[in-house]
């Protein structure tokens, strides 16, 4: 095959899974660490002249960052085709901006930094809140996948008479989604941050969910504060023990199991981080994404660019 899947990081399964939608082999790529804390790698299967995807999920992403750029860097000097980076979660959104003189405003440099090494990038769901689409920070062609059509068609088939709750504004684009492809019904509450484990939820009027079940929906968990908050109230709403969906699982420290000691019945995420809440596959939308790029890519190719 001209396509080959290389995977450095991800969900159990999930290289095999888009190397198979995407019609690749799967690549062999060995890493390990020096006694002094540097890295080793090495590209093991041939890429000259092929289209090569690099998975690589990036939370936690310090220790991730360097091995990246090496396969990066390993799989252009071998002849790589092209390099695309499927990223489900892409980390270093949030500090979009310079709220102190002096700060690094990390997801610009770290734009600047992936846009240098790859030709194409597939991510899920990033943390956009300052910037309206990655093009505006990353100088290559990027595709967002967004994980609303996998979570809708999960809660049709395992979560009867479901109420979909955004835990604040920031979510109200995923709940109002996920709740029109599922058609079921769905309510915004309001949220306070000051700081990253100090959060509010407020509810105002709670509609009547006697006979719901109850299923918040939020991108990231990672200090789980908000989940944790808006479980408790709706707990003291009266309501059924919430099932919580996440398409980020983060999970910082004892975050999960403080969340299921607010009384969440379950929590299950998407596979953009692996964690064993996952669920939900996000794997056939990734690759429909790739599929769409290699098209487009051998266009480019063809037309002498």
């Amino acid at each position: 095959m001209s396509r080959v899947v290389f995977s450095l990081s991800a969900a159990p399964g999930m290289a095999e899974g888009l190397a198979r939608c995407f019609e690749a082999d799967l690549g062999e790529l060995e890493t390990r660490q020096f006694p002094d804390g540097e890295t080793y790698l090495r590209i093991a299967t041939p890429v000259s002249g092929r289209d090569v995807v690099l998975l690589c999920t990036l939370d936690r992403p310090d220790a991730k960052i360097a091995p990246l750029l090496f396969a990066a860097d390993a799989l252009r000097d071998q002849g790589a085709r092209s390099i695309a980076l499927v990223a489900p979660y892409l980390a270093y959104m949030r500090q979009d901006k310079a709220f102190n003189p002096g700060e690094a405003v990390t997801s610009v440099s770290f734009s600047r930094l992936l846009s240098f090494y790859f030709d194409f990038l597939v991510t899920v769901d990033p943390h956009l809140h300052r910037i309206d689409n990655l093009d505006e920070i990353y100088s290559v062609p990027s595709k967002v996948v967004p994980a609303a059509p996998a979570i809708a068609d999960w809660l049709k088939a395992n979560i009867p008479n479901a109420f979909v709750i955004g835990p604040d504004e920031e979510s109200e684009q995923w709940v109002l989604d996920v709740a029109e492809r599922a058609g079921i019904p769905s309510a915004v509450l309001e949220k306070k941050r000051w700081g990253d484990f100090d959060v509010a939820i407020s509810g105002g009027s709670l509609p009547d969910m006697d006979d719901k079940q109850p299923v918040i929906i939020d991108d990231i968990a990672s200090s789980a504060r908000t989940l944790v908050e808006t479980v408790k109230l709706l707990s003291k709403a009266g309501t059924k023990p919430p099932v919580c969906v996440v398409v980020h699982p983060i999970f910082a420290g004892d975050a999960y199991d403080e969340l299921l000691q607010a009384g969440a019945k379950r929590v299950i995420s998407v596979n953009a981080i692996a964690h064993p809440t996952n669920a939900v596959d996000i794997s056939p939308a990734l690759a429909e994404a790739l599929c769409a790029w290699s098209v487009q890519n051998d266009e480019l190719i063809g037309a002498g660019h």
